[in-house]
């Protein structure tokens, strides 16, 4: 089985062959893009030179298609036939990008670092602890069907607005077009779980008790919820205690009460690591830390930082540290 690069030059050079005629002629780009998490290998056909627009598709997608069936022709034929089929639903999409619509539109999210330094060269951001803000744009695809695209340099240039006006903006939007939630880890598992399954989540749920998941209604890019402090803070009254919060993926992160954690900080941040490495796909990872919210200061601080900073395994294993910040 060929391996990744061969594959990709070959892709490159017989892809048009699998597409409709129509298409025969056009031209084939492949270029790195820069992804939360990961730079892929994007593909994208032109045809004609008025071509503004056109759907991209993943060469690591059409090689893990190979991988599987073992036929390059297969996968080649497979991928063509689904680009086709993208290309003719794009003459019918054209994105309200109108740049004096950003301001109501801009959201924030929250990236790791470490994981995406390519991604934040190119694009407006601010630090926090080892994770960083981002900002999307909302913008309507087609009638009634809703996408983002990423805010980079140049869109925030064309705007007119620096960082600090995207970051107000994007507080108050995200607030409003992603509203906060934080529910108990048990009832929002007794929502996703198909009903022949509840009852046995019943008798064996004492892991999800004590637990809350804060994340956003949409539930799409909600770990960013945790940094509206009233909402943390809310619910540390409430249970009359500091959080510690676990970032499960960047949908969403676990709260947990520091005084009824089981071990110490660090072995929640192996947790985390473990589960990541092991459940979580690399493009929807945050961060292998552990954070603490202290209800009386009403700030978050690290309560782990993991060394393991980068989230594709490719950082050097050493033993986590736990930083003495009076938390309980």
């Amino acid at each position: 089985m060929m391996d990744y690069e061969v594959f990709k030059s070959i892709v490159k050079g017989k892809f048009l062959s699998y597409m409709p005629p129509e298409y025969r002629d056009a031209a084939v780009d492949i270029r790195p893009v820069q992804k939360v998490n990961q730079t892929r290998d994007a593909l994208t056909v032109y045809k004609g030179k008025g071509t503004v627009m056109a759907p991209t598709i993943y060469i690591d997608d059409i090689y893990g298609h190979y991988r599987e069936c073992g036929s390059l022709e297969a996968a080649l034929r497979d991928s063509a036939e689904r680009y086709a089929v993208e290309l003719e639903n794009a003459k019918n999409c054209v994105p309200n990008i109108d740049i004096r619509h950003l301001k109501e539109n801009v959201v924030m999210c929250l990236v790791n670092t470490e994981q995406n330094r390519g991604l934040l060269a190119g694009v407006p951001s601010r630090e926090f602890h080892d994770l960083s803000v981002i900002y999307r744009w909302d913008v309507e695809v087609m009638p009634g069907v809703s996408g983002s695209i990423t805010v980079t340099n140049v869109v925030a240039e064309m705007a007119g607005m620096t960082e600090e006006e995207l970051f107000r903006h994007a507080s108050e939007n995200t607030r409003r077009i992603s509203p906060v939630s934080i529910m108990p880890m048990r009832e929002l598992m007794l929502e996703l779980l198909p009903d022949e399954m509840k009852s046995m989540f019943m008798q064996e749920s004492s892991h999800a008790e004590g637990r809350w998941v804060i994340t956003n209604e949409s539930r799409i890019n909600g770990a960013v919820s945790m940094l509206f402090e009233e909402n943390l803070h809310q619910l540390a009254e409430q249970i009359g205690d500091n959080l510690l919060l676990l970032p499960s993926s960047v949908h969403e992160v676990i709260a947990v009460p520091a005084g009824m954690a089981e071990g110490d900080p660090s072995e929640l941040a192996e947790l985390v690591h473990g589960i990541n490495m092991d459940m979580v796909e690399l493009e929807e990872r945050l961060s292998n830390s552990v954070y603490c919210y202290d209800k009386d200061a009403r700030t978050i601080v690290l309560a782990v930082e993991s060394p393991e900073k980068r989230l594709d395994g490719k950082g050097a294993e050493q033993p986590l540290i736990q930083e003495d910040r009076g938390q309980r």
